[in-house]
């Protein structure tokens, strides 16, 4: 079992950045990856990046590529995201991927408010 919990959400104003963080616990010896994603009112939720947990490799959506970046500290795992739009708005989840086909855990999420 892997636990994820998500911090870091909050209103911010359009151009501006915020640093989410993903707090890691359990079995964290048998992680592949880490995504974060994100799901705004009324739509599917979309992949944003991920990272490997052996060699802390990422890689992005098209979508956010160079406005937002992932990286980890030890059991923790960050989403900076930088030029903040209205767009941006959604609830952020972090989840934890045991092999490289699927996601099997998932955290609450935070949500963040981009105000314009």
């Amino acid at each position: 079992q892997v636990q994820l919990v998500e911090s870091g959400g909050g209103l911010v104003q359009a151009g501006g950045s915020l640093r989410l963080s993903c707090e890691v616990s359990g079995r964290t010896s048998s992680i592949y990856d880490m995504g974060w994603f994100r799901q705004a009112p009324g739509k599917e939720r979309e992949f944003l990046g991920r990272i490997r947990w052996s060699d802390y490799s990422a890689d992005y959506a098209n979508s956010v590529k160079g406005r937002f970046t992932i990286s980890r500290e030890i059991a923790m795992v960050f989403l900076h995201m930088n030029s903040l739009k209205s767009d941006d708005t959604a609830v952020y989840l972090c989840a934890a991927g045991m092999g490289p086909r699927s996601y099997d855990y998932w955290g609450p999420g935070t949500q963040v408010i981009v105000s314009s």
